[in-house]
């Protein structure tokens, strides 16, 4: 057993039906709040100095890999409400179709293009008017893996606080720096900041590999429906495509950012600016 907590066994209890409430994005905001749910994404945020508000757990739903108690244990050293529930309940505030048991409710990250620190060689993505949360979290985990130094979210469609952003980014949300600015804003400060713009667009002759990504890059992406607006094509140093052999004629975004970011990656473990992990 877990000591010293609050246990809650009413579905009407007001915490729950807060926490149900910040489902809607508009709860979310108007408390500056967001979720994150299951073990791995919870302890990615500790990891990365989140500190939550609340936790909620179920003992009957753990995936009995014995982690937890410890896992709760750093919640409530950082002054987190601690918080078990039923099943049932449990089950009303969880968002995913199989949870392990675990939700934390804690404040919305907020940072500013000023905010970042970037490297001589960095690699950026600017992702323009993402429609999908799954879309998005996808793009923070892919930046991640990619050495990506910054994500920065312009005239966003998708709550960047989705709870389905933070699933789908595994985690990463916490760790990655994540902005949401304006696109020109972004411009201005990529122009700024000596920054190569390169945006992702089919209608080029220009395959993505033939491109230079070793220095400071921007890569610029767009939902596929509409591509990227026509600010992002003139400003761009560079239009890219993917070569496209089959009868698609358009990505997913994420898995587009995905073929772009790994060229990258690809450039510059060949010309010695980057190591990959396994052998750092």
């Amino acid at each position: 057993m877990i000591p010293n907590h609050l246990h809650v066994t009413s579905l009407a209890n007001p915490k729950i039906k807060t926490v149900v409430k910040l489902r809607q994005r508009s709860h979310r905001d108007g408390l500056g709040l967001m979720l994150t749910e299951s073990y791995r994404d919870i302890t990615r945020a500790l990891d990365a100095g989140y500190v939550p508000t609340q936790l909620f757990f179920c003992e009957e739903l753990f995936l009995k890999n014995e982690n937890e108690p410890a896992l709760i244990d750093r919640c409530r050293g950082g002054a987190c409400e601690i918080v078990s529930c039923t099943a049932p309940v449990f089950e009303k505030i969880a968002y995913r179709e199989r949870p392990d048991g675990l939700l934390a409710v804690g404040p919305q990250i907020r940072r500013a293009l000023a905010d970042l620190v970037l490297p001589e060689n960095a690699l950026v993505v600017v992702a323009e008017a993402i429609e999908k949360p799954g879309n998005l979290g996808t793009i923070l985990r892919t930046a991640d893996a990619a050495g990506v130094s910054a994500v920065i979210v312009c005239d966003r469609c998708t709550d960047i606080y989705n709870p389905n952003v933070v699933r789908a980014s595994t985690g990463i949300i916490f760790s990655m720096p994540l902005i949401e600015t304006g696109s020109a804003e972004t411009l201005a400060f990529l122009r700024r900041n000596g920054f190569s713009i390169l945006a992702a667009t089919p209608h080029t002759d220009t395959l993505h590999m033939n491109a230079d990504l070793t220095g400071r890059v921007a890569v610029v992406v767009g939902a596929e429906q509409y591509g990227l607006s026509r600010l992002w094509l003139d400003a761009a140093d560079l239009r890219v495509r993917i070569p496209m052999l089959g009868r698609a004629d358009s990505l997913n975004v994420a898995a587009a950012t995905t073929i772009l970011l790994f060229e990258a990656v690809r450039q510059r473990i060949a010309a010695g600016l980057a190591v990959p992990a396994a052998m750092a």
